[in-house]
């Protein structure tokens, strides 16, 4: 399957990918395949980034919630270990934060907003996971009937 990913222009450690990319500003998300930006995106977290905006910045972040809910695809994927947070192994990340917190407001965005968070263990995993997400984005599209990008 040949497609392009789109990194966001904003993204402060966009991951490397072993198929063609390129950078611009998306209105939602950090990544998304090329001719699908409006249908497809992935938000990446880091835990701390995900502690700051799920706790002290949610009202932007509801926001963009909010555009990531009217695609047709779209997930949050957080570079840390939910079995690890639970068990208390990030205090010095969460800085406070009860990891039940994390661990409720993941399940109230993935139900409120129908924006599942994918827990994917670390960096390297989690950029394993958003390719073979817009992958399989894509894969299903084509077996719908849309148009197969490439």
């Amino acid at each position: 399957m040949d497609f392009q990913i789109v990194i966001d222009s904003r993204e402060q450690e966009p991951y490397a990918f072993s198929c063609s990319t390129v950078r611009r500003k998306l209105d939602a998300g950090d990544y998304s395949i090329a001719g699908h930006e409006l249908s497809v995106a992935v938000e990446r977290k880091s835990l701390a980034d995900f502690v700051h905006t799920v706790i002290h910045d949610f009202q932007r972040f509801a926001a963009e919630l909010d555009k990531l809910r009217a695609m047709d695809a779209a997930c949050v994927v957080v570079e840390a270990d939910l079995d690890a947070l639970l068990r208390d192994q990030h205090r010095e990340t969460l800085r406070g934060v009860a990891p039940t917190s994390l661990l409720g407001m993941a399940l109230y965005i993935s139900l409120r907003w129908m924006v599942p968070v994918f827990w994917c263990g670390s960096r390297q995993a989690a950029c394993a996971f958003t390719d073979a997400y817009l992958r399989t984005f894509v894969r299903t599209q084509a077996e719908r009937g849309g148009a197969q990008h490439g």
